[in-house]
């Protein structure tokens, strides 16, 4: 029962690299789209003491640098999975 529980996890570690990197960019991608959601959240025309409330994020550097590095992993990943299939 508790090993299979670990079968998603050990399946990502003996996938290939390309597959790997090809996960690694779509998560970064989705780490890139809530922070740009958060940051537009964040800057709704809205008085100033509800702004406050929602918290401070650099959401604007976090989405850029997320959306870099998901697209990095994608383009070196995404030709090497799809000639697995």
């Amino acid at each position: 029962m508790l090993a299979a529980m670990f079968d998603p996890l050990t399946d990502f570690w003996l996938a290939s690299d390309g597959t790997r990197l090809t996960v690694m960019g779509a998560a970064c991608w989705i780490m890139a789209a809530v922070a740009g959601l958060m940051e537009w959240r964040r800057g709704r025309g809205r008085s100033v003491d509800r702004r406050e409330r929602v918290g401070w994020g650099p959401g604007t550097p976090i989405f850029m640098a997320c959306a870099m590095i998901g697209g990095g992993f994608l383009a070196m990943g995404l030709p090497a999975a799809l000639a697995e299939i």
